[in-house]
């Protein structure tokens, strides 16, 4: 079986998608493992806060190293083999002229 652990800011996003769809019968027929993690529940302030401005100044906001860190921690305590996928805003933009 494979297992999945996303970690996002909107968990309820990813709910509900993945029980209407042919991923719910995936996850019904034990193909596959879908863990939602909401990052907030890893940061330590009393407004769970995730982000932050960019150290190096700018514009936008960023999230913080360690409350990333503690959450793929804390997934790799159940399986040591896990691979970590981190996507980044950086790179070409997919726009509808490249579609």
């Amino acid at each position: 079986m494979l297992r999945f652990d996303i970690i996002t800011i909107f968990p309820e996003i990813f709910a509900s998608y993945f029980d209407e769809s042919i991923i719910k019968r995936a996850q019904k027929n034990k193909f596959i493992k879908i863990n939602v993690h909401n990052l907030r529940d890893y940061a330590v302030d009393r407004h769970r806060t995730v982000d932050d401005r960019p150290y190096g100044g700018g514009a936008g906001m960023i999230f913080k190293v360690d409350i990333i860190f503690r959450a793929v921690k804390k997934i790799l305590k159940k399986n040591k083999k896990t691979r970590i996928i981190l996507f980044s805003a950086k790179g070409k933009k997919f726009d509808q002229a490249k579609a």
